[in-house]
């Protein structure tokens, strides 16, 4: 039996990255028994990554380690890499390096190693160098951005998992043409670092009055827990409703209530890349909206074809951000005909990340029973 050993943990406090994880992890359940680490994670976590009772779960990652490299020397094992971003320093990097020698002895012995849906936060030479090995040892790289993968020179793009998550397609082009009742405008401000400013007040009062023109409930939401105390202020600031997340529990649950307001959500702000993901796929308008000089929403919506949707707004005025955001969300029907090409995209990827490790299932097969049969893919 081909086994799949996968990395589950991410950053607890975050709702994305259990969008991230998720997808891949559901990629390729079908092609073997998946050993899953996931670490001491809180309640609700394992629920919101769609842990299934054949997967088989690690609290510890010297037993999942242990297990992975059995299975690797008996020619069992493949390798799926978690999604979502890297830093290039030597500690960001740190899966990237300790994997080496699992790597080497999974592909000495006929499994595959894949890396899909991953992405970089900055761009150092010298860490980029230490990632060969890893790049090498791997049948298939796929990043995550357009950016990353040009930087990184090995490997291919690929849309971000998160854009196919969320609303079945069949609902695409009601969302392009306008259609349904969306009386709600989502905002959302990162918290985790102490130096990023709070929004100016100009801010607050274009929000506002792009609420108001548009007849708007203004909603703030914490996708992020460590963002909770912002969502509060920004709530009072603005005169609208909070979504909180108080407790650092209940992944599953403050996901879907996140997606219930983002069904009827018509415009979501953040400079959290996945809460706009997560919005737009749900159907509203996305905005990154920022207080500094970051690319990141720029570079995962240009890699799907959308660009031009982030907002600089510490020296706009009310006036400019009201204008600004409806310059974007006049542009609705191409994003959401964007989006569903990106979700053809990701089918393509998920396809080729199956039969990578497909590969891995067959190589130690009889030649008979390695033969190319019809499959269908789940």
């Amino acid at each position: 039996m081909n086994k799949i050993f996968a990395v589950g943990r991410g950053q607890y406090e975050n709702v994305g990255d259990i969008i991230l994880r998720r997808p891949l992890l559901d990629w390729v359940r079908p092609l073997g028994q998946l050993h899953v680490y996931v670490g001491h994670s809180p309640a609700g976590y394992d629920e919101g990554l769609g842990l299934a009772p054949d997967d088989v779960v690690y609290r510890s990652f010297t037993s999942w380690y242990r297990a992975a490299m059995a299975a690797a020397v008996a020619g069992e094992a493949s390798y799926v890499f978690k999604p979502g971003e890297i830093q290039l320093t030597l500690i960001g990097m740190k899966e990237h390096v300790s994997m080496l020698p699992l790597l080497a002895t999974i592909r000495l012995r006929g499994g595959r190693a894949v890396r899909a849906g991953v992405g970089t936060r900055n761009y150092a030479p010298v860490p980029r160098a230490i990632m060969g090995p890893s790049i090498a040892l791997s049948d298939l790289t796929l990043w995550r951005d357009v950016t990353t993968a040009a930087y990184m020179r090995r490997g291919e793009a690929m849309p971000d998992l998160a854009f196919g998550e969320g609303a079945p397609d069949d609902l695409l082009p009601g969302f392009a043409a306008g259609d349904g009742d969306r009386d709600v405008m989502v905002v959302s401000m990162r918290a985790d670092d102490a130096a990023r400013p709070y929004p100016t007040t100009e801010w607050i009062e274009g929000v506002r009055g792009y609420a108001e023109r548009h007849g708007l409930e203004i909603w703030a939401v914490t996708q992020v827990q460590v963002d909770n105390e912002t969502s509060y202020r920004l709530a009072r600031d603005l005169g609208g409703q909070v979504l909180a997340w108080d407790e650092l529990s209940g992944h599953d649950v403050q996901e879907a209530k996140l997606r219930e307001l983002y069904r009827r959500t018509a415009i979501a702000l953040s400079d959290r890349l996945h809460v706009i993901i997560a919005a737009f796929t749900e159907g509203a308008i996305p905005v990154g909206s920022l207080v500094d000089a970051s690319d990141k929403i720029e570079r995962h919506f240009a890699t799907i074809g959308i660009t031009d949707i982030t907002l600089a707004t510490r020296d706009m005025s009310a006036e400019q951000i009201v204008t600004a955001l409806e310059s974007i969300a006049a542009r609705r029907e191409d994003m959401f005909e964007r989006l569903g090409d990106a979700r053809a995209r990701l089918v393509e990827r998920r396809m080729q990340v199956q039969e990578t490790l497909r590969g891995a299932a067959s190589a130690g097969l009889p030649v008979d029973a390695a033969a190319p049969t019809e499959m269908a893919l789940p």
